[in-house]
């Protein structure tokens, strides 16, 4: 009997209920929910089931769910739900990576054959992924923070020593920089990733409605309660808590987020039990909280509380070595979302690309990437400004070398050549500006 879960995503209650049941009988652990959102919120990288997802729902259906999962996880298996009629469009699904689908009504033995052939699948590419991470290869945390610069390095070990416990964590970087992503890896990464993931935008929180939102209400606690409501932090129980810019919560708000994070209780308005609450908190922030702190906008034990454990994600222009790796593995990513063919990148744009500035950092660079797979008209480049001729000279044959390498895959042979200039002229170079080709390298080739 297998205990891998299985998600089944339904807006249909009688018919989830039912399926549900059924499914418990023949075996399986299955988690029945009424919205694509929330099986988003369970399936991340380390989710070891399937989604079982009616291909007709309101709000978000079946192929949107499908999409928004691969972009999370390829490798999660999506099995669709169909009438007869809708049987062309499932079709299109499988041609889109679904993994099978089923008509309605479907023959339960045949239902339970597909989700073991999709379990026993997934199970494999848990199991080899761990085992790649053993074998010092490239693992997930990597391939989601691809990166050879000693800064992306650092980053990639304290994430993975914070990630296995379960404390608190503060992630400090600048706009773009890739926050989120470090903050949802965390939570994969960690015991509870098969528990729910809630993102909070502190800046967007509705001021009338906020401790509501947060905590939850019984009916009748405020005009038009009509029901009672689990509020964002309970509905996360079990799994993380992200708030997102932290520095942007209301200053009084802070006080009784403080008091939530020492007693690990919540109170919903209009109740006066408060009911425990089993989360872990992660908090981004662009600004500096001591600053914050010395200005009087944000609490100081507050800021003591959260700056445990912290992660500072770098700026690209840190690590401008990892902008040719980068760019190829966003180039991967973008081709592979749209279903277009991989593209090639000439050195010379790699070398446009090291030289620039990029003030919003890697998700301007995915915007960039997303502009060259779909074909559109790439944005002029403009030559770095503010430095001697002799330092933008030398800054433009270093990114020059390390376009080339990038763009060879490593082989040294071609880029001499390419270049033309002899081998030992290029290694002398290599030396001069403190180019290693393990940094430029994609560690896939």
């Amino acid at each position: 009997m297998t205990r891998a879960r299985v998600l089944l995503v339904d807006d249909d209650d009688d018919l989830r209920d039912t399926t549900a049941r059924a499914l418990h009988l023949a075996g399986f652990n299955v988690e029945p929910l009424a919205t694509a959102g929330a099986a988003l919120a369970l399936a991340g990288p380390a989710f070891d089931g399937v989604v079982i997802a009616e291909i007709r729902m309101a709000g978000m259906d079946g192929m949107a769910l499908l999409s928004a999962l691969h972009e999370v996880d390829a490798g999660i298996p999506v099995i669709l739900v169909t009438d007869h009629a809708e049987v062309p469009l499932a079709v299109a699904a499988i041609r889109h990576g679904a993994w099978d689908f089923v008509e309605k009504p479907f023959v339960m033995p045949e239902l339970c054959a597909v989700l073991r052939r999709a379990l026993d699948h997934r199970g494999l590419v848990i199991e080899n992924r761990r085992l790649r991470a053993v074998a010092g290869k490239r693992d997930d945390v990597e391939a989601r923070l691809p990166g050879r610069t000693q800064v992306m390095v650092d980053l990639r070990y304290r994430l993975r020593a914070i990630g296995a416990s379960d404390a608190d964590t503060l992630i400090i970087g600048p706009t773009g920089a890739g926050k989120e992503v470090v903050a949802r890896t965390l939570h994969d990464i960690s015991p509870r990733a098969g528990k729910p993931f809630v993102a909070i935008n502190c800046a967007a929180l509705p001021e009338a409605l906020i401790e509501s939102e947060l905590f939850g209400h019984e009916a009748g606690a405020f005009p038009g309660a009509l029901r009672p409501r689990f509020g964002k932090f309970e509905h996360a129980r079990g799994g993380t808590v992200l708030l997102d810019e932290i520095g942007q919560m209301p200053f009084d708000l802070q006080a009784k987020l403080l008091r939530v994070l020492q007693e690990r209780m919540i109170t919903r308005l209009g109740a006066n039990e408060p009911v425990p609450l089993d989360v872990r908190f992660l908090a981004t922030s662009k600004s500096d909280l001591a600053a914050a702190v010395a200005q009087g906008r944000f609490r100081e034990d507050l800021y003591w509380r959260l700056n445990v454990a912290v992660l500072h994600v770098p700026p690209l222009s840190a690590r401008r070595a990892d902008i040719p790796l980068l760019f190829r593995h966003l180039l991967r990513e973008s081709a592979a979302r749209h279903g277009v063919p991989d593209r090639e990148v000439a050195p010379a744009h790699l070398l446009a690309l090291a030289a620039r500035d990029w003030p919003g950092n890697v998700r301007e660079l995915r915007n960039q990437a997303e502009r060259l797979v779909l074909g559109l008209e790439p944005v002029e480049i403009a030559a770095p400004g503010g430095a001697r001729l002799s330092e933008r000279m030398m800054d433009f044959e270093r990114s020059l070398i390390a376009g080339a390498i990038a763009a060879h895959g490593g082989r040294l042979k071609p880029v001499y050549e390419t270049l033309g200039i002899s081998r030992k002229t290029l290694y002398e170079k290599m030396r001069r500006h403190g180019l290693d080709r393990r940094l430029i390298l994609d560690p896939e080739d």
